[in-house]
């Protein structure tokens, strides 16, 4: 390329740096950019806008658009560019990117910024943006105002942003962009293409043994595998499954439940006492992310296992502190590494008892569920697993009506911001899951999270997506109900503080955006109404006292099943 010509205007070279940031971004394999609108961001929107290969997604409200561009992150594995004007903009960012971070999605954040001369003095929507993300970001950038002279290095800037939130610890990459007025340029001709550079390969690594170490650690008869989010290749974990003769207890974030192994009703199971001592593992494999039930927690805590966990994140999570070795990799290349290295210990009883437990608890949820005269939340768990959807849940009660009571033996893809496990931006999370993949996709999560999010409603009718919302409505926080407070506080002070009642019409809301909406009172309901595409938003009426005493119902049930 010839360099761009020093006659060239500043909003031309503005716009030329913009677009070949996004060229660059196209070649590596951007397909998704969200923005906010604002003014100063103005170079970059056109740079995106510009784009036929890119699908632009133009979003009211900064939360909302940052965590779509987190669901598009999650549903696609590859990240979308996040863009926004200066000033407070640009904080709204700030709770999707610390999901990103801790979830180990990729994120292009770009946040437009004012010129130097503008730092300092007071000029309106002026913040100090400067690593605003702190050390949540796997990069920060600042690249200044575009100039002529660094033309021959802004594709390699593209290309090392993009490289730092698809490697091997992918994340989200936060590059601050300052713009000089004028804002729209006309962009020349952009430097030329450069090699395709490669992201760092899967390698993994152990804080102390050898691979053959870690074989011989885990070579027990008496182990399990604890499946969670971030297991790349079920049919990995099958095969090392297979030689350990061990049981899978499957998150249903982990895509395991289809397994063989699988043993999906592992919470309520461990909440039988005779069933959790005489099933004791001496070694535990940890494969992702732990799975919300805190039974399960305290019954891993209690044992004296040991405890093997493969995570591709290169950071500490060990919130139990029951880990005796980290293996920082990919599950499935640790999983296919080990499967021919072990077996020599395997005990048939062991996976064949835990099946059979399996079978008598899901056999007592079926008959206990079929029971209920209308739908509970713990039903709408049911339904809503065992449907060829992606489904996306909130991290309070959903995830764990989905975790506990979810359909054993099915492929849904499930996600949830377990990484914070905030509830905020879930609809928004959604949103991005549907338009990343373009598959059906439901969004399963309470009233209080609907409300939450509610400004993600916006414009959403004119969206297109294939996206049902289900809100199971108990007026305030359910999950609330199930913890000590509950108990302890007076009536008065618990509803104050806990259970919040609100009081929003989820159906009218829903209307006001130009939403269809139902109220869905068996599962025949919920299935119809998500099968209706012009049903967006579907409401099932829940009470939060009467909750609590149906999940012990369903968990008594299978203790008596066991029995």
């Amino acid at each position: 390329m010839t360099q761009p010509g020093s006659e060239m205007q500043p909003a031309d070279v503005q716009a030329t740096f913009c677009a070949t940031l996004v060229d660059q971004w196209a070649r590596l394999g951007l397909h998704h950019a969200v923005v906010a609108p604002g003014s100063r961001s103005t170079p970059m929107a056109l740079a995106l806008a510009a784009r036929d290969d890119l699908a632009v997604h133009v979003v009211h409200d900064e939360r909302s658009a940052a965590f779509i561009a987190l669901g598009i992150g999650l549903a696609t594995g590859t990240p979308a560019a996040l863009l926004c004007t200066s000033g407070t903009a640009a904080t709204h960012f700030h709770a999707a990117v610390v999901e990103a971070d801790l979830s180990g999605v990729p994120m292009l954040v770009l946040t437009a910024d004012r010129p130097p001369e503008l730092q300092g003095i007071g000029a309106p929507q002026t913040i100090d943006q400067i690593e605003l993300y702190g050390g949540v970001v796997r990069r920060f950038a600042d690249p200044g105002v575009p100039a002529v002279a660094g033309a021959d290095g802004w594709r390699d800037l593209a290309a090392d942003w993009w490289l730092s939130a698809v490697g091997a610890d992918p994340g989200p990459v936060h590059v601050n962009l300052p713009f000089r007025e004028p804002l729209v340029g006309v962009a020349g001709e952009l430097p030329p293409p450069i090699p395709t550079p490669v992201s760092d390969g899967d390698g993994w690594f152990m804080m102390r043994p050898d691979l053959a170490g870690l074989a011989a650690m885990i070579d027990q008869p008496r182990g399990i595998i604890v499946a969670g989010a971030g297991v790349d290749d079920p049919a990995a974990v099958q095969r090392l499954a297979t030689a350990l003769q061990w049981p899978v207890l499957a998150d249903p974030r982990s895509g395991c439940r289809h397994l063989p192994q699988a043993v999906s009703g592992f919470d309520s199971l461990l909440r039988d006492p005779g069933f959790a001592a005489a099933h004791t593992p001496t070694v535990v494999l940890h494969l992702g992310e732990a799975p919300a039930s805190k039974v399960l927690g305290q019954w891993l805590q209690a044992g004296a296992a040991v405890h093997v966990q493969v995570h591709s994140q290169q950071r500490i999570i060990d919130p139990l502190g029951i880990i005796t070795e980290r293996v920082y990799g990919q599950p499935s290349t640790v999983c296919n590494e080990l499967a021919p290295l072990v077996g020599g210990a395997a005990d048939g009883e062991w996976p064949a008892r835990w099946q059979q437990a399996e079978r008598a608890a899901q056999g007592a949820l079926d008959d206990a569920l079929a029971a209920e005269p209308v739908l509970t939340e713990a039903g709408v768990a049911r339904v809503l697993s065992g449907l060829a959807v992606r489904l996306v849940v909130s991290s309070s009660m959903p995830v764990r009506d989905i975790e506990w009571f979810g359909r054993p033996g099915v492929r849904t893809v499930v996600h949830s911001n377990r990484g914070a496990n905030g509830i905020d931006g879930v609809i928004a999370t959604g949103i991005g899951v549907a338009a990343g993949s373009g598959e059906a996709t439901v969004v399963h999560l309470g009233d209080v999270a609907f409300c939450h999010d509610q400004s993600s409603l916006t414009a959403l009718a004119s969206r297109g997506l294939p996206l049902t919302i289900v809100v199971t409505d108990n007026d305030g926080g359910g999950i609330f109900s199930f913890l000590p407070q509950a108990t302890t506080l007076t009536h008065a002070r618990f509803e104050q503080l806990f259970g919040t009642p609100h009081g929003t019409d989820i159906v009218a809301l829903a209307a006001a955006h130009g939403l269809g909406a139902c109220v869905a009172t068996t599962a025949h309901d919920l299935q119809a109404a998500i099968a209706d595409p012009e049903v967006a938003v579907v409401r099932v009426v829940s009470n939060r006292a009467a909750n609590v005493q149906q999940h012990d119902r369903l968990h008594a049930a299978v203790a008596a099943a066991l029995r």
